[in-house]
């Protein structure tokens, strides 16, 4: 069996009057992600790895957000789509390995809702979604509660 690797790094801006969209689920917080689409940035770092393990370029390439069609855009369709696109590859989702740096909210609780929502997504088992969340201990633009990023190993493997 032929297997990839692949790794995306995604962050956002953190801004009043929008909501918090993370891994497929909505999450109460004064503030939301800034961004084309919903600015789920765990998401768009799972994209962007599974368009790198399959070669296929990245997030910006195949969805920009110079394009109306993706504004606002529930990143749920762009990880649906992006597994329909490996998929033209012959590759399907191995599993997911991903971490979102967050001050705040606290994810710990919200974790489990998120591995399901994206395994249904992505058509594969919750337990091949491991999703860890930390915080920068109050450094940089995440300490600062400035933004939200998250980072994604993925594993593709080929199917025929």
């Amino acid at each position: 069996m032929k297997i990839r690797v692949g790794f995306g790094f995604d962050v956002h801006r953190l801004v009043e009057g929008r909501e918090l969209w993370l891994g497929g689920i909505q999450l109460e917080h004064c503030k939301g992600l800034l961004g084309h689409s919903d600015a789920d940035v765990l998401i768009h770092a799972i994209c962007d790895a599974l368009l790198g393990a399959a070669n296929m370029r990245d997030i910006g390439y195949h969805f920009p957000d110079t394009a109306g069609e993706f504004k606002n855009i529930d990143s749920k369709i762009l990880l649906k789509r992006t597994v329909e696109l490996i998929a033209t590859k012959g590759y399907r989702v191995g599993n997911i390995d991903a971490t979102v740096c967050a001050e705040r909210p606290k994810l710990k609780a919200h974790i489990p809702a998120m591995q399901e929502t994206l395994a249904g997504v992505m058509g594969i088992d919750a337990d091949d979604v491991s999703i860890k969340a930390t915080t920068t201990e109050r450094l940089g633009f995440t300490g600062r509660e400035e933004g939200i990023s998250a980072y994604a190993t993925v594993l593709i493997e080929k199917t025929c």
